[in-house]
């Protein structure tokens, strides 16, 4: 381990230097929204503890050391004054060194511009002018004192003392024994001038080697004491600097939450609030404020404090939570789901807490999360049983095929034949298209003449649905002349213009013209195309409306409820888009289409 290491300062170990991760931010700042916001408020601390040195723990035991010599100083000429008051005027030299001692200690603590430039570094150098202008000046003055007091009122010995202590505190321990050292040679060197004189030797060698001995004790234990606080120092610094970077962290984590947060306690006192808290107790006209506020006196919270009022009254809380409806702006209900969390276990004797953690969460959202979870079980089982149909409807075609050649005679049973090959055609597609919409799969889109598949398809779907042809024909189609091409799947646009069109005949009125298919290019949208497949007849109610386009829904008892949800997702997988809208007279399925950037020529 180096010399500077054992020092309870030792180089790197500025206070100033603290850890820029684990910085919270001060009272009066903003809370940190991102990672960028905070990032610059470390930066600013940084700087503001650059700007502002002496909060460090070396810069403050500094000071405390320097006026500790000032007030050695001013001691020493006090002692000076009282001697020569009582009849035991010290000499002439004597007095002007104290004095000249306690000037420089008193002018080093009162103008901290002089104390520029004394850092960790520079006090564990002997070289160093912060050196000399503390410790090193104390030798020298206190060694000139002893060397000149012999035989005087004043013991000036026992002042060394104190650099011996300031150097073991404050620099390595290697520069804290040569410090203690030299107070002990020089008080072994003034020991052997009194013998010259005429001194006993025995009595003042040995009493300066006790000294000097106890000099090396005061420097080694001062520097272990030095360097376990800075070992504890260290611990509870890190201890403080983890507490704050995990606050921080779940400041960040709480204030991006979509589920909302409130700290509340027993009277009702909202202590902290995230962002999604306060937007689903807000109205849109008048926004929460942030924390603090008190829940209680207003009126659309009432059915919110009566839970919380519950919860502190029973101690407990179910684990899935309770539903409550808030009354918000002008009769607007707004379903909540609540869970709570004490903050500490309940002690005994007591029936209340003190604060509790509230978890808030829209209940639509709960729901919408468990359809959706239920939705991809689904799909999961759909694609599943679509792999396993294969086989099966395989030897359903080979046996049709056989049957079929055995009754080419008869008409009738070709006829049938005809028909099961048809239905297994289409449930191979079906297939195939739950299978394709699984995950992983991408199709490719390619450039399809629009135009030319949609008046194809229109004519084969009426022919199969046996609709009448002429003025009557309840189908509308109208497609431009010009090529229209856009980027799709031949077989999937197809697929999704059949099913639009079933699922418009269905709901449909009697009568001509109750099914209009319409192709052009998006007004106002460059690039893109519109079909358009309406149908007349009563407009679909709200509540289906919304279930549309969702998988096993719906409103037929023999229905699959696959139809309208695997188009949508054919569209969407090939760049297109689904939706439906309400129309004057009935409804209206939109399928907006990406034109290919490359135009071909059919």
């Amino acid at each position: 381990m180096s010399d500077s290491a054992q020092s309870w300062f030792g180089p790197g170990q500025d206070a100033d230097a603290v850890d820029e991760s684990i910085l919270e931010p001060q009272a009066g700042e903003a809370p940190s929204s991102g990672l960028l916001d905070t990032q610059l408020f470390f930066q600013q601390e940084r700087r503001r503890n650059e700007r502002t040195p002496e909060d460090s723990a070396f810069v403050r035991l500094f000071r405390a050391f320097l006026l500790a010599r000032a007030a050695l100083g001013v001691a020493l000429v006090f002692a000076l004054l009282v001697a020569g008051r009582f009849g035991a005027p010290a000499p002439r030299w004597n007095v002007v060194l104290v004095i000249g001692y306690a000037v420089q200690a008193l002018t080093l603590w009162l103008f901290p511009r002089l104390q520029r430039g004394t850092t960790v570094r520079t006090l564990a150098r002997v070289s160093s002018p912060q050196w000399w202008a503390s410790i090193g000046l104390d030798l020298i003055v206190f060694g000139v004192l002893h060397a000149l007091g012999q035989g005087a009122s004043i013991n000036y010995g026992a002042l060394f003392v104190l650099p011996v202590l300031m150097a073991g505190v404050l620099t390595p321990r290697l520069l804290a024994l040569a410090t203690a050292a030299m107070a002990a040679l020089l008080m072994l060197g003034v020991a052997g001038w009194s013998v010259l004189g005429g001194a006993d030797v025995g009595l003042r060698m040995t009493e300066a080697g006790l000294v000097g001995a106890g000099f090396f004790v005061i420097s080694l234990l001062a520097n272990e004491m030095a360097t376990r606080l800075r070992r504890e120092e260290r611990a509870a610094r890190g201890s403080l600097e983890y507490a704050r970077q995990q606050a921080q962290l779940n400041r960040l984590v709480i204030e991006e939450m979509q589920e909302g947060v409130l700290v509340v306690d027993r009277r009702g006192r909202v202590r902290a609030a995230n962002p999604a808290a306060r937007s689903l107790l807000s109205d849109c006209d008048e926004p929460v404020r942030p924390a603090p506020f008190q829940l209680r006196g207003v009126p659309a919270w009432q059915p919110l404090v009566g839970a919380v009022e519950q919860a502190f009254a029973a101690g407990a809380w179910p684990e899935g939570g309770r539903d409550v409806t808030l009354l918000i702006g002008a009769g607007q209900q707004r379903a909540l789901r609540l869970r709570m969390r004490f903050t500490r276990r309940r002690a005994a004797g007591k029936t209340t807490e003190d604060v509790c953690l509230l978890f808030i969460e829209d209940k639509r959202r709960v729901q919408q999360r468990s359809q959706q979870e239920r939705l991809a079980a689904m799909g999961r089982v759909s694609v599943g049983i679509a792999h396993e149909f294969r086989n099966p409807l395989a030897a359903i075609a080979q046996a049709n095929a056989l049957l079929a050649e055995d009754v080419a005679e008869e008409p009738r049973a070709q006829q049938l034949t005809r028909m099961v090959a048809s239905n297994v055609e289409r449930l191979k597609r079906i297939v195939d298209d739950v299978t394709e919409l699984a995950p992983g799969q991408a199709p490719e889109s390619m450039p399809v003449e629009a135009s030319e598949l949609v008046a194809g398809t229109c004519l084969d779907w009426a022919r199969t649905n046996g609709l009448p042809p002429g003025p009557d024909d309840p189908l509308v189609c109208s497609v431009p002349l010009q090529p229209l091409v856009v980027s799709f799947e031949t077989e999937h646009l197809r697929r999704v213009l059949v099913n639009l069109l079933d699922n418009a005949l269905r709901h449909a009125d009697k009568g001509a013209g109750t099914v209009q298919v319409t192709l052009a290019t998006a007004e106002g949208e460059p690039g893109w195309a519109r079909l358009l497949v309406f149908n007349a007849g009563p407009p679909i109610p709200p509540e289906v409306e919304r279930h549309l386009f969702e998988p096993f829904f719906s409103t037929r008892s023999r229905g699959s409820g696959l139809g309208l949800y695997i188009c949508r997702e054919l569209c969407e997988r090939h760049g297109a888009r689904l939706e439906h809208r309400r129309a004057a007279r009935g409804n209206e399925f939109v399928l907006t289409l990406r034109l290919f950037p490359n135009p071909i020529t059919p």
